[in-house]
């Protein structure tokens, strides 16, 4: 096993428990109840997939799915579900933002004076890792709240760049998959932070279960890495139905597609028509990101509309020419195959009558 690989594994998934751990320690500080602690144990989970990988794929990834990151959102999705609904009764001050820390100099100033009488260096390191904590636990819990949402989001895509991959992706594929999962964080980012900050909302709990439930629906696309994967076209597709040609010409298109649709623009269009048209809530805000929903389902339908049409064309050239490409071939390309083909039958027929003419002139 490669050391780089092993060193990216490993840090790469301690990254993720760390990050999970300070949740589950928010959730205790905002709950005032150790028992929450037990939300630890789901690190376990993430521990037993890494000593899988290193065992069976020498530390490298899967094909379509990456099991840490699907398991670092079991570990972390449940407290920041935790502190969303809870959202605290701590205000921050009027500037959006803005951090209220009781910083206290009187704080450094006894431990370093209590430093200073002590006979060694670790008290004075435990006293001022106790000040630091507890000048953390000042930090409202809005901020907090949204300070996980943020560094979730960002370790998603750093995790995903630092986990190794398997021998199924390209780097090339990789780093459009990495610029998909940045637009795809600031979106989900902006969908949790705009919606639940509405005070009409806050005032609803069933309605804050149902858009944290369609912003996790919506977290479950970072795992999988169909979006830039294709199935591959055997020749034995020819006998297969339309349908599984589609799926085998597009497969990364269509992905895209369905996650645009079903998992990410669809249900925030429909999460934000609800808070407009049922619960009346308007802003600027809400209303300009839910022309943006629109639109982008729009243009999702079109492009669907063009890849379909295209496929058309590519069997209904087939069925009027014998051609010997596939199907889940782009429709230029069975062009182009035909043109070479009859390029190939002219030469064919041409070769015969040339040695028919030079015979003679042997004699």
């Amino acid at each position: 096993m490669e050391l780089l690989v092993l060193c990216n594994a490993l840090v790469t998934r301690l990254l993720f428990v760390l990050h999970s751990l300070i949740g589950v320690w928010r959730v205790t500080q905002v709950k005032k109840e150790p028992k929450y602690w037990l939300l630890a144990l789901l690190n376990l989970l993430l521990c037993l997939e890494t000593g899988l990988t290193l065992k069976f794929k020498q530390g490298r990834g899967y094909k379509w799915f990456s099991p840490a990151i699907f398991l670092y959102l079991i570990c972390t999705v449940p407290s920041l579900w935790l502190l969303e609904i809870h959202h605290g009764t701590q205000y921050c001050s009027n500037e959006p933002g803005a951090v209220q820390v009781n910083v206290s100099n009187q704080d450094f100033n006894q431990t370093r004076d209590s430093s200073h009488r002590s006979e060694g260096t670790d008290h004075h390191i435990i006293q001022t890792a106790k000040v630091f904590v507890n000048q953390l636990s000042t930090i409202c819990e809005t901020v907090w709240t949204l300070a996980l949402h943020q560094t979730f989001l960002l370790l998603l895509v750093i995790g995903r760049w630092l986990l190794p991959i398997g021998m199924e992706i390209t780097r090339d594929q990789l780093s459009q998959l990495l610029l998909m999962f940045v637009g795809t964080a600031a979106d989900i980012l902006e969908f949790a932070s705009e919606t639940l900050d509405i005070e009409d909302v806050r005032k609803n709990y069933a309605l804050i279960n149902a858009i944290l439930a369609v912003w996790t629906w919506s977290m479950l696309q970072f795992p999988l890495d169909l979006a830039v994967q294709h199935i591959g076209c055997k020749p034995a597709t020819t006998t297969r139905r339309i349908p599984s040609l589609l799926l085998c010409r597009y497969s990364a298109e269509l992905w895209n597609i369905g996650v645009s649709l079903f998992i990410q623009d669809g249900p925030f269009f429909i999460v934000r028509s609800i808070l407009m048209g049922h619960f009346r809530i308007f802003n600027q805000m809400l209303v300009f990101f839910t022309a943006k929903n629109i639109l982008v389902v729009t243009l999702q339908l079109y492009r669907l509309a063009v890849i379909t049409l295209d496929f058309r064309a590519t069997l209904l050239q087939k069925s009027r020419k014998e051609v010997n490409c596939c199907p889940c071939e782009p429709y230029e390309a069975c062009t182009q195959a035909t043109a070479s083909q009859d390029t190939e039958m002219k030469k064919c027929v041409a070769f015969p009558a040339k040695e028919e003419s030079e015979a003679p002139s042997d004699q």
